[in-house]
């Protein structure tokens, strides 16, 4: 680890995509038509959005995927993303999709996975489409990008020879695992059938990650209340592939395998990992019907959930708390990987500095170095020789994150960061 002033600050959680018809060029031949109908219908509910939310006097957030105004470009400029993450102040990053691959519907997240109703084979060339567009956006920029390659559930053999294609690529940053959710038409990620996806990632060193966003249900069109339990519920949804890879017994038959919850808040994971000890605990040495329904699943376990958590699992913290960092010897220094969320506007960029001060002012330099360096370094395998001279060109110093940052002096329009919140309502009003 190079000593310095300045912390090298690498963010666990960041987004990338290519622009629309930038990915035509990464399909096979065969598909390029098909391609040509979908680009056409996507920029036209591109164009009637736009105009919706214009008559609606709503303003359009950074990125938003199909339109190429509003700053969509910061997915897919690299030169542009270099520069804004110099001038805010971090980097390196750890790079998940964020522009709707080829054959994604028009509505879908680029966080989900294809459903049953859609056409496997073509959102599967769109899926891989993806991964070989960002294998090439990495290597403008190689030591300061992990990118996350896409899986597809629907096809298991498929997804063991892309996780070694995007190992032998040098797409360090793992696998995005797509969710499951109950009418998804996939198998649960329990299911035994996916044991080849957990060793190719162990044997390949990928880690395994799943995004906030990735893995929800379809909460139909009942506005307002659908939009509201979309809010309610998305980060126990994304929480929720934990408990079923560590009662799957993936943990316990691929010890090397890491695994990563990312922008799903960190408080939860103290809340959550005594339950399933409970649980665990009942299943294995209680009566009744605990042990009925949960003692096949519990008896090859040597180890409780919160012991495979702290042996193998991590958060992708994005756009910590300061309550949140307080809490960090609870939930474990050496799991959580600060993140920044680039370019959604509820990152941090450009305050990241701002950002830093309020939630580590009058924390450990070597503490905060832990969770903003070196964690993610060794999970996603950054250099930190060939970062350093960058960070000390750009980064913050230590000494200026230690000092605190008063809520009253924090810009406007920095406080859509969840980050950047005020603490407590005493402070909404000092």
């Amino acid at each position: 680890m190079p000593d310095s002033d300045h912390y090298i600050l690498i963010s666990a959680d960041a987004h990338a995509g290519a622009d629309l018809r930038a990915y035509k060029p990464y399909l096979e031949s065969k598909y390029h038509d098909d391609f040509e109908d979908w680009a056409a219908a996507m920029e036209e509910n591109a164009r009637i959005m736009r105009e919706t939310m214009k008559q609606l006097g709503m303003a359009r957030s950074v990125g938003v995927d199909g339109d190429p105004e509003a700053d969509a470009d910061r997915n897919w400029n690299s030169e542009r993303r270099l520069r804004e993450q110099e001038a805010d102040g971090w980097v390196a990053e750890v790079i998940f999709p964020n522009t709707q691959p080829p054959f994604a519907p028009l509505a879908r997240s680029q966080l989900e996975a294809p459903g049953a109703g859609d056409d496997a084979e073509h959102r599967w060339a769109g899926l891989k489409a993806h991964n070989r567009w960002l294998v090439d956006y990495v290597s403008l920029a190689p030591e300061r990008r992990a990118g996350c390659a896409q899986v597809f559930l629907g096809d298991i053999e498929g997804s063991v020879q892309e996780i070694e294609w995007a190992a032998e690529h040098g797409l360090r940053g793992g696998i995005v695992l797509p969710g499951a959710p109950p009418g998804s038409g996939f198998l649960p990620l329990y299911a035994a059938d996916y044991e080849p996806i957990w060793a190719a990632c162990e044997a390949n060193e990928m880690p395994v990650n799943h995004h906030s966003g990735g893995g929800t249900p379809d909460f139909g069109m009942h506005p307002p209340a659908s939009t509201a339990m979309f809010m309610l519920e998305v980060t126990w949804w994304a929480h929720r592939p934990l408990w079923h890879l560590i009662f799957a017994g993936v943990f316990e038959r691929h010890p090397n395998l890491q695994f990563c919850n990312t922008e799903s808040g960190t408080k939860w994971i103290l809340e959550t990992l005594p339950e399933l000890d409970s649980f665990y605990d009942r299943m294995k040495y209680g009566q009744g019907s605990e042990v009925f329904f949960g003692g096949a699943a519990t008896r090859d376990m040597s180890l409780r959930p919160s012991e495979y958590w702290r042996r193998q699992c991590h958060i992708g913290a994005s756009f910590m708390r300061p309550n949140e960092a307080e809490l960090r010897h609870d939930v474990g220094i050496d799991r959580i990987m600060w993140g920044v969320d680039y370019p959604h506007n509820e990152g941090s960029q450009p305050y990241t500095r701002v950002h830093l001060r309020r939630a580590f002012a009058g924390v450990p330099p070597a503490e905060v170095e832990q969770m903003v360096t070196l964690n993610a370094a060794k999970l996603y395998k950054f250099d930190l020789d060939a970062l350093a001279p960058i960070a000390e060109r750009v980064c913050p110093t230590k000494a200026e994150v230690f000092e605190p940052f008063p809520w009253s002096e924090v810009p406007e329009d920095a406080k859509s960061c969840p980050g950047l919140h005020a603490e407590n309502q005493k402070e909404l009003v000092s």
